[in-house]
């Protein structure tokens, strides 16, 4: 007899390998972890191949399971997508929705409004992740992310839901006592926080300057003796006078607001970080994502302040 492929191979296939390990694919799939390695076990004797090289912390697919990988998400997707289209007039939102977003923010801004969310709608089941950077554009692990900056990427709907840049800014006291720089060159001599994030260039800001032509931007490479991956602990160390910070406005607007406290060179513009909500085109139709995307743009039009606060 051939090699034998079951449809339900492709869902466990896909979900073990987004879960990252056979004990986590346990957890997710509600089953032990030798549950989980026979079922891989079986499947692997009935195609006659290896799909996995694995131990119970670590995977790593062969080319067999990449092929076999790309394949299943590919049909998955297509399936997905149909059931959608057929039942759009009248679905409602349930099922399961897995978000992902920065710690700080969705720790700040997006667990209220998830609260919110699975109130009006019961039959979602959400799984809300944090990490200190988004995932792959192309990983299926999750449903919807909410990232700063527009992806460079055509294969995923990016939804703006709200402007957003960055802030310069230190305390009052802590510019009492140092002086406040009037140029970004004068940044080097101060005590600059450092944030670990993402993809940029670590301790390096770039600056624009808002009039003036011929006046190039400046990027500057800070220095200080505190850094952190976490945007909240950062911008306490700003709020104890400890240096200064580039921060999201979303996260200091209203320490700004009160004036504990106060913008860096504001006559210089800093990056830009606009929220977009980015989904793969598959999910642009299922009612549980359109929902859940609809109730971010909604909250996220209120002023940055009255949200932060």
């Amino acid at each position: 007899m051939g090699p034998q492929l079951h449809a339900a191979d492709l869902g466990f296939f896909s979900a073990l390998v987004a879960a990252g390990s056979l004990s986590a694919a346990a957890r997710e799939l509600g089953v032990s972890t030798p549950a989980v390695s026979k079922r891989l076990a079986l499947m692997e004797t009935r195609l006659g191949l290896v799909l996995l090289t694995r131990t119970t912390r670590r995977m790593q697919l062969t080319p067999e399971g990449e092929l076999l990988l790309g394949e299943a998400r590919r049909i998955l997707g297509e399936l997905e997508a149909l059931e959608q289209q057929l039942g759009a007039g009248r679905d409602s939102p349930r099922g399961l929705l897995r978000v992902n977003a920065t710690l700080g923010f969705g720790r700040s801004h997006l667990a209220p409004l998830v609260a919110k969310f699975v109130r009006r709608h019961p039959q979602v089941e959400l799984q809300l992740q944090l990490s200190v950077q988004p995932p792959p554009v192309g990983d299926d692990s999750w449903d919807v992310c909410v990232r700063f900056g527009l992806p460079p990427e055509s294969r995923v709907v990016a939804r703006l839901l709200a402007p957003n840049r960055r802030v310069l800014c230190a305390s009052p006291a802590y510019l009492a006592a140092h002086g406040e720089p009037r140029t970004p060159a004068e940044l080097v001599r101060h005590a600059c926080i450092g944030i670990r994030q993402g993809d940029e260039a670590y301790g390096l800001w770039r600056l624009s300057p808002l009039r003036g032509k011929g006046r190039a931007a400046e990027a500057i490479k800070t220095r200080g003796p505190l850094s952190t991956n976490d945007g909240g602990i950062a911008v306490q160390w700003a709020l104890n006078g400890l240096g200064i910070v580039m921060r999201s406005e979303w996260d200091v607007a209203h320490h700004l607001k009160a004036g504990r406290l106060v913008p860096v060179l504001p006559q210089w513009r800093t990056p830009e970080a606009d929220i977009y909500a980015v989904y793969p085109q598959r999910h642009q139709h299922a009612p549980r994502v359109r929902a859940f995307v609809d109730v971010l743009a909604a909250s996220f039009r209120q002023p940055a302040a009255s949200v932060a606060a």
